[in-house]
Order: C-alpha cells, then structure tokens, then sequence
C-alpha cells in the first residue's frame, strides 16, 4: 500500500503551524525558556503567548561580552599556516581580528576593558570543530556535544524534529547549543512512533509495508523541508550496531535514493550505506555524502572523487564495535575496520573529500577529536584530519564563515595543548572550547 494507492501523494499542509512543531520537538529536548534562562543566569520565563525572554532573542543585542584570547599559536586548517603568540577577538557572535598582535592591536583597544581575556601561552587555538553526523534528541546532548569541542554539526536525524528545536537556540541562547543543520526525520522504512512527530505524516502510518515507494518518499522529504530541516537523511542499508540487522541488505535501491534527492531540491542528502551496491547506488542517484561506507568499491570511489560526492567513514563508530560483549558485533567490528581504513586511504588518494563525523547518539559523545586520530590512523596526515573536522566539513555544510579564524567568520574557538600540525591527537586535547562567542569550557 502507498500513498497513491488511494489518492494523490499530498503536498504537505500547514495546518499546524510550524512554531507548533517546533513548540513540540523543544519539550521532548528538554528545552524550555525556563530552563534555559536558569542556565543562563535566571532570566525570567515568557508567558504563554509572548515571545521568549532569551538575553539575546533575535532583535536583542548580545549579551556575551567581547573576548580575547592571547599568547597562543593560531592554527589556519585551510592553509596550514600558523601564528605563534597570537591573538585572536571576538566581538558580536564574530571574529574581528586574528593575528599578531600589531595585527590586532585595533581590534584589541576597540574592546579594552568590556572584554574577558584567557591566556592560551603555550597551546594552540583553532577554529570551533564541525562532527558532521551526531544524532542530538536533547539539551544534554548538545551540552556533550559542546565539551568536545564541535561547536558546529550536521544531524544525522532526531526522532520527533529536536535538532530543528536545538538549530535555533544559537539565535537567542549563545553556547547552549551547538550550530546545528537539521536533518529532521530519518527516511527510513519503519518510522515507527515517530510518525507522531507531525499530523501530515499521518497518512504514512497506514502504510503496511513502511515508507518505500517512490512518491511516499518525496512526500516524507518533503514533510522535512516543510518543518525547518536544511539536509536530508536516508538510507541503502541496515544498521551494523544492530546484531539482528544485516547492514549489507539493500533497503533503497538508486530509483528510490533518487526520488529522496530529487525531493530534496537541492538541501544535501546525506545516506547511511555500507554494501558496495548500496553505497554506488547511493552516489549515482546523486546524494552529497555518504555515511560509513565500508564496502565501497574502487569503481564508485572514482565515481565520488568526480561528482564531488563526500565521504564520512564515522571511524569510531565502526572500530569500536570490535570491542562489543556482543559476539555478532565484535566480530563485525574486527571485519570491518580494516576494510574501512583501506577504504579511506582509497578515497584519499582518489581524490574524494573525507569529512569527519562521529555518529554519536544521546550523550554517549564520541569527542570529534577522536574521529579525527582514527582518520589519521587509516592514512591522512594530521592536517589533512584537521581538515576533515573544520574547512571540508564547512564546505559540506555551506559554511564559509565557519572552520577558520578569519576576520568576519563566526566566534567558535578550541584551544588544545598539542600542535595539530604535527600530532593527529591533539584535537583530543582540548582545554578551552567558545561557541557562539560563550565560553562553554575553560580549563586554562
């Protein structure tokens, strides 16, 4: 049974209005304007019908004051190029200098004695990390998320449209959570409760056999885009983390993929796949980026490295189930994760842009300093997984303010105690972590 079994696959409604979703995937975060202004200081809640009384809801200025972060070598992902005893401001959710300290001596007295000064003598400072696949579902998750040092990130879905809700907190509650781009619900043939996430998904919850033809899906996608999702995520295969699930089983073949991405209009589509036959049907039906990708053969390496098509192999996700309680799991793990390495070096030397993502669910975060040693272990350099973790992933994302310490990019800022030029583990060291211009982690 499908949607045009019995009428024409519908245009998704606003009979709900979209604040109402919104209102909806923000209590099931654990967001309240409550309990965000108790973390932000006391700011008293808005009654029912006003609007949130946020310190810097949009229309208000920022509250956070400037911020200067001195003595530290500044580290550009881009270029490789580094500034020992740098400095770095940050002033109104940007950043107005980066530099030497003559560079920055403008900037420096335009904010003298409004801005908190942290002394990173002896570390190196980066721009704010990007994870490119986290499942966020609420506050918790994003404060973890935040400790690690990714101060942006793509969802890689949320059951009931939470990372819609956690993407516009950055608007009005800077360092709360991280910038997020929203995937919504995964598209996925068993939906199960989270059919509930909006009435116009309604009609997919009498589907017999899931979300599977072609116009069910564009429908599904649309809902998303309808309700404030910026990617989109589906699927070729099953899970691996799951023992009874067998992750080479072909779930959407490349017409189906393709009716998810023609969909989609042009917000990137994101695809969990692990088969060779999942994965090249996947990058032929045009997605932006493939998820895992353990069994990708050489022939859809060349055909990602010239689509342009990205490569996140969530490495942590993948080797550590070799040391799973699970049997089934464990020996999954101990399979794939050299199949997996080989696989980016593959991709690397084809040429294909290998993004870093870390698939944490919840708040078991995997730091995305980690999934960035594990890309280095399978063979990138340690500034090439830099880059997986700030300009490749900004580009992923669309983000030319983000990934860099320039003048005009947004203020996410990491200090870490090793150099990441020459050490793939430093961004594992991280001390000091700004998001938003807050300082959400500070142990100088």
């Amino acid at each position: 049974m499908c949607l045009h079994d019995h009428t024409s696959a519908p245009t998704p409604g606003a009979r709900l209005p979209r604040r109402g979703i919104l209102a909806g995937a923000a209590a099931l975060a654990g967001i309240s304007v409550a309990s965000i202004a108790a973390q932000l200081g006391g700011a008293p809640a808005a009654h029912a019908g006003d609007r949130p009384s946020g310190p810097s809801y949009p229309g208000s200025p920022l509250t956070n004051p400037p911020l200067i972060i001195e003595g530290g070598t500044i580290v550009d992902p881009k270029t490789g190029d580094a500034v020992e005893d740098g400095v770095v401001v940050l002033d109104g959710g940007k950043v107005t200098a980066a530099g030497t300290r003559d560079e920055t001596r403008k900037a420096v007295a335009a904010v003298a004695g409004r801005a908190q000064v942290l002394n990173a003598s002896g570390r190196w400072v980066l721009p704010g990390l990007v994870d490119v696949h986290v499942h966020a579902n609420a506050l918790a998750d994003a404060r973890a998320i935040l400790q690690g040092g990714a101060t942006s990130v793509r969802s890689g879905s949320s059951s009931f449209y939470q990372d819609v809700a956690l993407a516009a907190l950055p608007e009005w509650a800077p360092g709360v959570s991280p910038r997020m781009t929203p995937a919504g619900l995964f598209i996925s043939p068993d939906l199960g409760d989270s059919l509930l996430a909006d009435p116009d998904l309604a009609p997919l919850a009498t589907l017999s056999g899931g979300v599977k033809e072609t116009s069910d899906l564009a429908y599904l996608t649309r809902v998303n885009l309808s309700r404030g999702a910026k990617v989109i995520k589906t699927r070729a295969n099953p899970r691996a983390g799951l023992p009874e699930q067998d992750p080479r089983e072909l779930v959407y073949n490349q017409e189906q993929l393709s009716a998810v991405v023609k969909a989609a209009n042009g917000a990137g589509v994101l695809c969990h796949a692990y088969s060779a036959e999942g994965i090249d049907g996947a990058v032929r039906a045009g997605v932006r980026s493939v998820e895992h990708g353990v069994f990708v053969s050489e022939n859809t390496i060349a055909e990602m490295a010239r689509r342009g098509t990205y490569f996140t192999p969530t490495m942590d996700a993948i080797t550590s189930m070799a040391t799973s309680t699970n049997p089934i799991l464990a020996a999954r793990g101990m399979e794939y994760t050299p199949i997996l390495r080989a696989a980016v070096r593959a991709a690397k030397e084809a040429g294909v842009t290998i993004v870093a993502g870390t698939d944490s669910f919840g708040t078991d975060v995997t730091p995305i300093g980690t999934e960035a040693r594990l890309l280095a272990e399978a063979g990138l350099s340690p500034l090439e997984a830099l880059q997986s973790a700030t300009v490749h992933a900004a580009r992923l994302l669309g983000q030319d303010d983000v990934g860099r310490l320039v003048r005009g990019s947004l203020a996410d800022v990491v200090v870490v105690d090793a150099d990441p030029l020459t050490d793939a583990s430093a961004l594992e060291k991280v001390r000091v972590v700004v998001a938003q211009g807050a300082v959400v982690r500070n142990e100088l």
